[in-house]
């Protein structure tokens, strides 16, 4: 808890402490991580596709990346996508289950794209998974020349609103119990047809398939 000064009486006051933002937590952590695998910031850019100022951005907290890009920078450092959302001291290691509280507090990433869906995960437990599964909030609106493609595969399960989803060339018009399934490699992306819409997105990494249990 901080505290000031009360310049007319001179007590001190406590104060609310200052929140930092998801997203620059999250580029915090992403540097930290890209550093202790070893690599610099052009190599980590390179390897993942991306420009090297681009990666700055995100690292410095200028920059909210969507969850693909998380998952191709996840790739290259052999870690979960998830982990970076978290606190590595307050997530757990994954040991068969894992049951997460509604009450429980989870980082919510604000604006995730150009066209700014929102996404926090699901599940504490970000290391030795091969399934990552995240709460996404979708925007109405959709940058035309944006798409999202990483490793692995997605499956999307619609809870709320209409959502349309594109797959390539196809596209799909999901409503409330509708599921799609996808190779996430093909370009994809999706916008709501009817103001809020939330799904469950379930992720498979294949950096995650690879983490051994602790």
């Amino acid at each position: 808890m901080a505290t000031k000064v009360n310049p007319k009486s001179g007590q001190k006051a406590l104060t609310a402490p200052i929140e930092v933002p998801a997203h620059v937590e999250l580029g915090a952590r992403l540097k930290q991580r890209r550093l202790d695998a070893g690599l610099t910031l052009a190599e980590l850019a390179e390897r993942a596709g991306f420009g090297k100022a681009y990666l700055s951005r995100i690292e410095n907290g200028k920059k909210v990346p969507p969850i693909g890009t998380l998952s191709r920078l996840a790739d290259v450092l052999g870690i979960e996508a998830a982990s970076l959302l978290t606190d590595n001291s307050q997530t757990r290691v994954w040991r068969g289950v894992s049951v997460v509280k509604r009450s429980d507090k989870r980082p919510t990433v604000m604006g995730g794209s150009a066209f700014g869906y929102d996404y926090f995960a699901l599940t504490d437990s970000t290391h030795g998974r091969a399934l990552q599964p995240y709460l996404f909030n979708f925007p109405d609106k959709v940058d035309k020349f944006v798409f999202f493609e990483h490793e692995g595969e997605e499956l999307m399960y619609v809870l709320t609103g209409r959502v349309e989803w594109q797959v390539g060339m196809d596209k799909f018009i999901l409503e409330p119990g509708d599921t799609i399934h996808f190779d996430s490699r093909i370009p994809h992306r999706g916008h709501s047809l009817s103001g809020p819409a939330t799904a469950l997105v379930v992720m498979f990494s294949p950096a995650g398939s690879k983490a051994s249990l602790a």
